[in-house]
């Protein structure tokens, strides 16, 4: 069993239910942070998959972490828990970051 493949698939459905609770069940801020959230954790749970038919574990990893990282703590934010956990999403951030320079980096060497 390949658990990338099915952490992506959850991971994509996660995105695309914080989608549709954003637009049609919250209000505020809480849309615009679920919005956020199930848009780049659903670009990264395909990343992840195209990553992982590229050979590229270790990106593949870092997409899902980082997707999940950073969209939970938006998606919790919009649940009504503390607005600290904001502080937290950068972290999300810098692991996608690292996952796409690392996918360059793996592609420059061939």
């Amino acid at each position: 069993m390949n658990w990338i493949v099915i952490l992506a698939g959850l991971s994509g459905a996660l995105a695309v239910g914080a989608g549709a609770f954003g637009a049609h069940g919250a209000s505020g801020d809480a849309i615009e942070w679920l919005k956020t959230g199930g848009q780049y954790q659903l670009i990264h749970a395909i990343a992840a998959l195209v990553a992982m038919q590229l050979g590229a574990r270790g990106p593949a990893i870092l997409f899902l972490a980082g997707g999940a990282i950073f969209a939970v703590s938006l998606y919790l934010m919009a649940l009504g828990l503390p607005r600290w956990l904001g502080a937290v999403t950068p972290i999300g951030g810098t692991l996608l970051i690292a996952g796409w320079l690392w996918l360059a980096w793996q592609a420059a060497r061939g």
